[in-house]
């Protein structure tokens, strides 16, 4: 059974005066924060708060790259030439580690954000594009994937450090993809739910689809949401029924797949 496992959040996510999510709360919680890079979400204000709050809760720092679409939170899909789905990777992991270094800390690790997300864990070529991208900017960095998917097979190609992760307020589709937004159930708000979930995924080690099946696969990080109004109960709630289950909370290490 896994006795220790990482808790990640996705955060930095307001823009100028406009307030998304509970970041400090949330950094009391988590032991790794997903930043973004300013083109989905985020500015560099932001970045940079974020950053220094992390450091300051000693929580790993990730860059967390998206689409070009602040209107649509990086939600929407696009079409882009695997080149230009590398540069724009290369462009915000750029930032996001000259931020990291200008406020004490260091970026650790890199995911993907939404639509580019959901597209590389189904699109192998897609995934390989992303990632080389990163690789050439920061040869050391831990590239964290969705388990099971396309993503994890890109890493395991690439021979890279990786984090397997699961997701406490999302549901699965059978092949370890995320049930879309829009669907009834795709997002999950009760942290009580939320927290069972990732427990008995955790002790299983398998991710648990709407369906029931079970997909065995390797879990290092379990991520919920920043914003989502109950993302901090939820995680609280995990933490807690974690510990409860004898697995404690600690970043990763990062190993190849």
């Amino acid at each position: 059974m896994i006795t220790s496992v990482d808790l990640n959040a996705d955060m930095g996510e307001s823009f100028g005066p406009w307030v998304m999510g509970h970041d400090a709360d949330l950094l009391d919680v988590v032991t790794s924060a997903n930043i973004a890079c300013g083109q989905h979400a985020g500015d560099p204000d932001v970045m940079a708060e974020t950053m220094r709050t992390a450091v300051a809760c000693d929580v790993g720092i990730g860059a967390h790259p998206g689409f070009a679409d602040l209107q649509g939170f990086g939600r929407r899909r696009q079409t882009l030439p695997l080149s230009g789905l590398s540069n724009l990777v290369q462009y915000q992991l750029g930032a996001a580690c000259g931020i990291a270094r200008a406020n004490g800390g260091k970026v650790r690790h890199l995911k993907l954000h939404g639509a580019m997300a959901n597209m590389a864990s189904e699109d192998l070529e897609m995934a390989l594009a992303c990632y080389r991208g990163a690789l050439a900017v920061a040869p050391d960095i831990i590239i964290m994937v969705l388990a099971g998917t396309a993503q994890q097979q890109a890493v395991a190609e690439l021979g890279c450090q990786a984090a397997c992760e699961i997701f406490a307020d999302r549901a699965y589709n059978d092949d370890c993809t995320l049930v879309d937004r829009s669907l009834p159930g795709a997002v999950i708000h009760d942290p009580a739910e939320a927290s069972a979930r990732v427990v008995e995924m955790v002790k299983a080690g398998a991710i648990i689809s709407a369906s029931g099946r079970h997909i065995p696969t390797r879990i290092d990080t379990v991520c919920l949401h920043g914003d989502t109004a109950q993302a901090v109960e939820i995680a609280r709630h995990t933490k807690k029924a974690l510990h409860s289950a004898g697995v404690s909370l600690a970043k990763f290490d990062g190993q190849p797949i």
